[in-house]
């Protein structure tokens, strides 16, 4: 998703939201073994460590306009409060935490919020109780401590009881947010811990990308261990849909991710590091879409891509832009996904205004719509709210009249066509700004019971 995390193509155009990952993974039981066993990958080379699988079987949910918004526990953005991590007495640091949840649950149902895209992974920790990764230090200030009670349980009790659904949103390879000598001493204290951070039982997998730990996506147990971690989750809690955000190949120029090790091992039959490591993000996708399948057919899946799959420039069949391309720069085939029918939903990031003439929100719009056009997959589109009330002297419509007018063009278009079958905000805590309340009061009105 975009943001504060990574802005690189917005000087371009493309922004990516979600900003911005001797001991082996603890078992979790014949059934995560059963489902890692069955998930899908293609048989091309590099072949993954597990079994080929038929077609899963798609969703079967009965669908009503999708009106989500994202909310990012990553760097504490939306949720849990700063504040709260820095108090003594647990039970107070509970109680404000879940009180600032179910505040915020009450303010979105207000405004017909009706899907709430909730940061489960955010890096290489949990915000549930897993026995692959170590809790989150979001929580408590501390990676590996308990928080006292389970904040994805937490979720999805007070977000069922209003109404509401909830994706679980994983970011699949990050395992920091930086590189800092004091996050190196933190990962490697969790040594001791049970569930330990990947960072210290695999240091082999654990690659410096975007100044970041990430996980090299281009090793096949890395891209299993995953998919057991989405199994984990699909199995043990009643959500309602699985969510990657854009962060597959996440890299910067200055910042590269060093696989060609990887590469040499596994990629030589591949004309290109570029096609083998599309190829290894397509694996992922298959894995575990096939996984959730198995395990529960009702589970949604999708990603949220950045908005641009590719220029027209490049490609013949893409759309009619200039902005960073999710094939190019995350080496993602997000179009294939759809066509191959490997997501029930795709949710582009679509973060410009209809006057951008290097990524026009209406170009895009009606691009993705050619693509799930002659598929299953349902298209969600994810639009700009950080942006709204915010001056910007190459997109001055989010500040013009408090941004409403440009989201009302932006809410007419996804609600007219028939192929768009819901919009998500990106991001909640946007939503509690000054500069967006004129906008705000716009969604109350409009989608608010």
């Amino acid at each position: 998703m975009p943001s504060n995390y990574q802005k690189k193509s917005e000087n371009i155009i493309a922004c990516s939201h979600h900003f911005h990952p001797a001991t082996k993974v603890i078992p979790l039981g014949a059934l995560f073994a059963c489902a890692l066993i069955l998930a899908s990958c293609s048989s091309e080379p590099p072949r993954s460590l597990v079994t080929p699988l038929p077609p899963a079987a798609k969703s079967q949910q009965s669908h009503e306009p999708v009106r989500g918004v994202w909310l990012a526990t990553v760097s504490r953005l939306d949720w849990p409060p700063v504040t709260s991590v820095n108090l003594n007495n647990s039970a107070t640091r509970i109680s404000q935490q879940q009180k600032a949840l179910t505040d915020k649950l009450d303010k979105l149902k207000s405004l017909g919020i009706n899907t709430v895209f909730f940061q489960v992974k955010p890096d290489g920790s949990a915000l549930w109780a897993s026995k692959i990764l170590p809790w989150s230090d979001v929580m408590t200030g501390n990676i590996g401590e308990d928080p006292g009670y389970d904040p994805l349980q937490f979720m999805l009790d007070e977000a069922h009881s209003r109404g509401m659904k909830v994706h679980a949103w994983f970011n699949p390879y990050r395992v920091s947010v930086n590189t800092k000598p004091a996050t190196v001493t933190e990962l490697n204290s969790t040594l001791s811990l049970h569930p330990a951070s990947v960072f210290v039982l695999h240091r082999d997998w654990i690659r410096t990308a975007n100044e970041r730990f990430v996980l090299d996506p281009g090793i096949p147990e890395v891209r299993d261990w995953i998919t057991s971690i989405v199994a984990e989750v699909v199995a043990h809690y009643p959500i309602d849909g699985v969510q990657f955000d854009d962060y597959f190949y996440a890299e910067s120029p200055d910042s590269a991710l060093n696989d060609n090790q990887t590469f040499k091992k596994y990629g030589q039959s591949f004309e290109s590091k570029a096609d083998w490591r599309r190829h290894n993000t397509l694996q992922l996708i298959q894995q575990v879409s096939h996984t959730i399948k198995q395990l529960k057919p009702n589970v949604e899946f999708g990603v949220s891509p950045s908005g641009v799959w590719r220029n027209r420039s490049h490609d013949p069949a893409g759309s009619d832009t200039l902005g960073a391309a999710a094939y190019d720069e995350a080496y993602a085939d997000t179009r294939l996904w759809v066509q191959q029918g490997l997501l029930d939903y795709i949710a582009p990031q679509l973060y410009w205004p209809f006057s951008r003439k290097v990524a026009r929100y209406d170009v895009l719009a009606k691009w993705w719509v050619s693509v799930v056009k002659p598929t299953k997959t349902r298209l969600y589109i994810g639009i700009a709210l950080y942006k709204v009330g915010e001056p910007s002297k190459n997109e001055p419509e989010w500040s013009n009249n408090g941004g409403v007018p440009e989201l009302k063009k932006q809410l007419d278009w996804n609600e007219s066509v028939p192929q768009i079958n819901g919009t998500i905000l990106f991001r909640e805590n946007n939503l509690n700004q000054p500069q967006t309340q004129e906008a705000v009061s716009y969604i109350r009105s409009r989608w608010g019971s």
